[in-house]
């Protein structure tokens, strides 16, 4: 018997890692395999402090730009991407560098360079100064891609040729949210042209369904992840929508506010695509330590997807 009282806790699947994230993290541990310690990594190779850490205290070098890495040490640009005058920069100085964009960001650019190459002139879905959005909108030519954040925003763009235009979006944002975008969109730009599959990430797109499947049951959603990470501050987001109204993003089990959550008696917890699943386990072994808990995992899909490491690391 135990005098603590019950907890339900609903834990999402899926959560967490995706390949993405899993791949860059690889790039990195087995760059500092083959080539020792330091090796520089231009932005956060995934956004969080947990991984970010790990990855310093193997020799991992963390800088915001290119000027702050010597040329005789490789370099490994982040999962989010990088605009094309990185790479550009990177070959000119004869620097080692491994590219770890996210395969499906990756995707974007070459949309974005397909459209450009038809004429076309982009309309970006994004956050202003997320790096993924810088790094999408430097593949083109400056003013090429008009960025917008908002339904409103859409009334204030002034493209070049309104019959000429196609629109892209950041991989990490809310579903429901880039949908009223897109419709806004068509409305007042009848021709624009979408991709051929929509660009947020498989990844994105379920780990938010599985929110959205967890809310009607709890009483308050943690989300694990860094306050710099777009999808995780989307499944906040996702949740208070889905009817949970105290959704809080958490970067560690220190930092629940267990006075908020006071009298809650079920509990959903996921974990944004760039938190480690130890950082849920530490979750969970908080509530325990305080609550008699029963964890009922919700799966909403299954994930099998894996990205390859580029090959001057695989021959390693």
């Amino acid at each position: 018997m135990t005098d603590k009282p019950e907890m339900m806790l609903y834990l999402a699947a899926p959560r967490g890692f995706c390949a993405g994230v899993d791949r860059a993290i690889k790039i990195v541990e087995m760059a500092l395999q083959k080539w020792g310690a330091p090796v520089y990594v231009r932005h956060e190779i995934v956004h969080n402090k947990f991984v970010v850490d790990g990855l310093r205290d193997k020799g991992a070098i963390f800088v915001e730009e290119l000027s702050e890495c010597p040329d005789d040490r490789p370099v490994i640009f982040s999962a989010h991407g990088v605009p094309k005058a990185v790479p550009a920069e990177a070959r000119s100085r004869e620097m080692v560098f491994v590219d770890a964009t996210c395969p499906l960001v990756s995707k974007v650019h070459v949309e974005a360079e397909r459209h450009f190459a038809a004429g076309l002139q982009m309309v970006m879905i994004g956050h202003e100064g997320h790096p993924e959005v810088l790094g999408t909108m430097g593949q083109l030519p400056e003013g090429e891609v008009l960025l917008v954040e908002t339904v409103e925003d859409v009334a204030g763009i002034s493209p070049r040729d309104p019959a000429k235009l196609a629109y892209i979006t950041q991989t990490t944002l809310s579903v429901d949210d880039t949908a009223a975008i897109v419709l806004a969109l068509q409305a007042r730009f009848p021709a624009i042209v979408g991709p051929a599959k929509e660009d947020i990430c498989y990844a994105t797109t379920n780990r938010q369904a599985s929110v959205k499947e967890i809310a009607p049951k709890i009483d308050a959603l943690l989300v694990i992840g860094a306050p710099n990470s777009s999808n995780s501050r989307r499944l906040v987001e996702v949740g208070k929508a889905a009817g949970c109204a105290y959704s809080q993003l958490v970067q560690r089990a220190e930092h629940i506010d267990w006075r908020a959550i006071e009298g809650a008696r079920s509990v959903g917890v996921t974990a944004g695509a760039s938190a480690p699943e130890v950082l849920v386990n530490e979750v969970i072994d908080a509530f325990r330590a305080r609550f008699d808990v029963t964890v009922e995992i919700v799966e909403t899909a299954r994930e099998n997807v894996e990205f390859k490491v580029p090959r001057v690391l695989r021959e390693a």
